[in-house]
């Protein structure tokens, strides 16, 4: 058999595949199975040391389950300040349904509560709304947008990236904007923009489950909230060095 009878059958083959492809029968099942799992990931937990010279355990977590295009998402982030009588201070807490809309990227919608863990007279109840994924360049960003039961609306944006050093350390640039669109003078929440957190840490994996960091942030209050912490006599500006672990299960 030469060679063009050899190449002709291969094109004919080919060609043959494709169309029965085209053409499968609906009652045919799917040549990959939609499986349902799920993720609890602490992508920060951390002890933080402030130029005040406080000292906070900090936490920032999620938890998922479903397929591919929908899940169920918890996320909750949150601090305590070691040492003060004080209550643990719940920055988020949400109950979200998510849907992929496009590769990398999930609309979320759901429910939340932020405030004192202490009294639910200090607690914020409101609705969510977020666009949560990957942007170009591996930017994976959280942007949510909270509506109160006082129709105070809110809104924030986390981005973060993983610059890799080697096939087990990264650097990773963070930086988190709040912003008010309303004045919520109830919880101490002006119109405009709030504050701005920048954050570099260095993470070394032991395991791609378990992996130390260390780092530091910078953070600034702004627009009309700057000005109430300045007629308090308070600080603006914040920095701070952390130390933590990132783990996943």
């Amino acid at each position: 058999m030469n060679k063009l009878t050899i190449m002709t059958m291969l094109v004919f083959t080919g060609m043959s595949t494709t169309v029965s492809a085209d053409h499968a029968e609906d009652h045919w099942p799917e040549p990959i199975k939609s499986y349902r799992t799920g993720q609890v990931l602490f992508d920060r937990l951390e002890f933080t040391r402030t130029d005040n010279n406080e000292n906070l355990i900090v936490w920032d977590m999620l938890a998922w389950y479903g397929s591919d295009r929908n899940r169920v998402y918890f996320k909750s982030e949150g601090k305590n300040q070691q040492n003060d009588g004080e209550p643990t201070e719940l920055e988020r807490t949400e109950m979200l349904a998510s849907r992929l809309i496009a590769p990398f990227w999930e609309i979320q919608g759901g429910v939340g509560l932020r405030g004192s863990m202490a009294s639910d007279v200090d607690r914020e109840h409101y609705l969510v709304f977020s666009l949560f994924g990957m942007a170009p360049y591996r930017f994976e960003m959280d942007n949510s947008l909270t509506i109160n039961e006082d129709g105070d609306i809110a809104a924030s944006l986390e981005a973060e990236y993983d610059i890799r050093l080697s096939q087990v350390s990264y650097l990773q640039p963070r930086v988190e904007v709040s912003a008010g669109l309303t004045d919520a003078q109830a919880f101490d929440r002006p119109s405009g923009f709030n504050d701005v957190r920048i954050g570099l840490r260095y993470r070394y994996e032991i395991s791609r489950e378990f992996a130390p960091y260390i780092g530091v942030y910078w953070s600034r209050a702004l627009g009309q909230k700057a000005n109430q912490i300045a007629d308090d006599r308070g600080d603006k500006i914040e920095t701070g060095f952390v130390a933590g672990v990132r783990m996943w299960f």
